[in-house]
């Protein structure tokens, strides 16, 4: 294409040229006022010395016209997969490709957002597809959207070198969905105290929604809350450690998705102190080593009592006139038996101390959720056990009456080398005992046995407490370190921690976790060949899958995890749950087709923002100066840009013709002067 101009190339510059010129018309309007009589002919001399001095020039150019950048965004988010927005998306996207496929004008930059991204980035998206164009070839951009957008700009005219910006929004404004968020909650609690949760229901169609309360995988209430204003919702902190919290709410059959009828946190508990009541039948040297380990720990509360009264003794004296000081087993074994997180028995035998009333509120106790640990001595095999009072309907063992008195080194049962509490011992670091009780199993598991395949340490789960029976008094050996000591500490640490229910020493446990992109199921079971694992993803599908390497102690199996939101993993009774990412993503905040959100950025950069149901609709794409849009037709702006391949240039005043008029005119100046 060919065209000519006109175009200047002053010869001193153009900040001297005016200033000279300044000074001449300063000059001119003095001559005026003194009357001088050339005034007319001067000015044209001036005026043809200006002139002369800017050098203008007749140019020729030989130009090929650049093409306008149009970016058209494709919104792939998770909003869009909701009902048929994606496909109607697309179709819109490929008719407006049609459209411009072949224009002259305008090249079009076609971007889709990530598709499994927390919120929609948009107008990111329109600066990333535009950043490396020259401002000047910018035609604008068609952003194809159900208008969820969660960038827009304080100041949406900071994207005005862009636009116009026009908004292409897929969805009908009738979309309802209820929805669910919890606005508040603290990060950590006490155990045993209950964490405030802050809750707001949005729901168009209802003023009162019931809420699904489940912690850890278990529910824990309903709660009915009003919609529309901010709730609260008490959870108890029942267990050490993360603590998962699900809220869920019904759904409705006329909503878009249930996808967001869900939230969860997790919420950290620390436990406050271990109360620990201690019972030792009789002195002994093991006493000693149960109570500085106890002792030894910050966060155990420990209450001790010894018998010291000799057991070969007979003596008709009342136990409360020989006590050191007076036992309060009414309020220990009554008034306050519940506010104990463990009682351990160490060699205790029946003498009138503790009446059957008593033991059995302790039996009661660990039915209601306590712990119970029984270390058996001598007594434990003769009239005076435990397990001849009303404890025999929690303890898992019976004693046959024989005690065996020989060196022996414990054994880690089959089922001990898989259980969380002693799968980590190490057999070669056991010292030697030299006194177990003969006992035959009656239901728990063995996790450590003679060498002759006899109990020694059984688990057990009794209503919702747990009970831990240790044949023999001779764990104290391993403390103080005979015959090479063994893991006393390490022992008794996880047996305390898996009765207090502690998560990471559950033998039967399931752990859902997220390592970069990829999801990971992690099993611990007693069983070798464990069931199926159940996923279900935050979008609800549901899949199956065996675990491979059974051999092992922990099972493991990986999934992609590019979704964010809660992920289910069932194998059997068990269950877990695990947050990817936020709770509840942006992208899950409000999934309803709107065109507010993009309407200040469309009017700050002359675009706009309209509904489009079908490809059928798509309006028409016109180019224009500024923008704009009108009832079928959205405007974009065409720059006419373009680069100059070849350029003449002629001066419109030579010199000499310029020498002759000059000197034409100061002739006709003098001759006016003159007369």
């Amino acid at each position: 294409m060919d065209v000519s101009r006109l175009g200047f190339d002053p010869h001193l510059g153009w900040a001297l040229l005016i200033a000279l010129g300044v000074a001449a018309l300063v000059v001119w309007v003095l001559y005026l006022v003194r009357g001088g009589r050339a005034w007319l002919t001067r000015a044209l001399a001036l005026t043809l010395i200006a002139a002369a001095l800017s050098n203008p020039l007749w140019i020729q150019e030989n130009r090929d016209p650049l093409k306008s950048t149009l970016a058209v965004i494709l919104d792939k988010s998770s909003s869009m997969e909701v009902d048929d927005r994606a496909s109607t998306a697309q179709a819109i996207s490929d008719r407006v490709r049609a459209e411009l496929a072949d224009s002259e004008q305008f090249d079009l930059r076609f971007v889709e957002t990530r598709e499994t991204a927390p919120d929609t980035r948009l107008a990111t998206a329109i600066t990333s597809a535009l950043a490396d164009t020259p401002r000047d070839q910018i035609a604008g951009a068609i952003v194809i959207s159900d208008g969820q957008v969660h960038d827009v700009p304080t100041d949406p005219s900071s994207l005005e070198a862009f636009g116009p910006v026009h908004g292409l929004i897929v969805g009908s404004e009738d979309d309802m969905d209820r929805r669910i968020e919890i606005t508040s909650a603290p990060s950590y609690g006490i155990v045993g105290d209950t964490a405030v949760l802050e809750v707001k229901i949005t729901a168009e169609d209802s003023q009162t929604l019931p809420v699904d309360v489940t912690l850890n995988g278990e529910r824990a209430k309903i709660v009915p809350l009003p919609t529309g204003e901010t709730a609260n919702i008490s959870v108890e902190i029942d267990r050490r450690g993360p603590n998962t919290i699900v809220l869920s709410i019904p759904e409705s059959p006329d909503e878009l998705t249930a996808a967001n009828n869900l939230t969860a946190m997790t919420l950290t508990g620390i436990r406050d102190t271990l109360r620990v009541l201690l019972i030792t039948g009789e002195p002994h040297q093991g006493g000693r080593a149960w109570r500085d380990l106890l002792k030894a720990d910050p966060m155990v509360d420990l209450v001790h009592f010894t018998i010291l009264r000799p057991p070969h003794k007979q003596d008709t004296t009342p136990t409360d006139e020989l006590a050191l000081i007076a036992f309060p087993t009414r309020e220990l074994f009554e008034e306050k038996l519940d506010e104990f997180d463990l009682i351990i028995f160490d060699r205790y035998r029946r003498r009138g101390v503790l009446h059957l009333r008593y033991l059995q509120n302790i039996a009661r106790y660990v039915d209601r959720g306590g712990a119970l640990l029984i270390s058996a001595g001598e007594p434990f095999a003769g009239p005076a056990s435990l397990q001849r009072t009303p404890l025999s309907t929690v303890l898992p063992l019976a004693p046959t009456g024989q005690i065996e008195e020989k060196p022996f080194k414990p054994v880690v049962s089959d089922i001990g080398k898989r259980h969380s509490v002693t799968r980590t011992l190490n057999e070669a670091d056991f010292g030697s005992w030299y006194r177990y009780i003969d006992a035959r199993p009656i239901t728990g598991n063995i996790l450590l046995t003679t060498p002759d395949d006899k109990p020694l340490l059984a688990l057990d789960r009794v209503g919702e407490g747990r009970v831990a029976e240790l044949m023999s008094d001779q764990l104290w050996l391993w403390a103080r370190g005979h015959d090479g000591g063994g893991p006393f500490a390490e022992l008794i640490r996880r047996l305390v921690h898996w009765m207090m229910k502690e998560p990471e020493l559950e033998e039967e446990r399931l752990i859902l976790r997220s390592e970069g992109d990829e999801i990971i199921a992690n099993l611990t079971s007693l069983s070798p060949v464990p069931e199926q694992l159940e996923l279900t993803t935050p979008d609800g599908n549901t899949e199956r899958f065996e675990w491979t390497n059974t051999g092992e102690d922990t099972l493991e199996l990986r999934f992609p995890g590019e979704r964010l939101g809660l992920y289910r993993g069932k194998v059997g009774d068990l269950e877990a749950i695990h947050l990817n990412g936020p709770s509840q993503p942006r992208e899950y905040a409000d999934l309803r087709s709107s065109t507010e959100v993009m309407e200040p950025l469309a009017s700050a950069t002359n675009g706009s923002v309209r509904r489009v149901s079908s490809a059928d609709n798509v309006p028409e794409i016109r180019a224009s100066g500024s923008g704009g849009a009108g009832g079928n037709w959205i405007g974009i702006r065409d720059r006419n840009a373009y680069v100059v391949r070849d350029s003449s240039s002629t001066p419109i005043l030579p010199a000499w013709l310029v020498a002759g008029m000059l000197f034409g005119l100061l002739l006709l100046a003098w001759r006016r002067e003159g007369r």
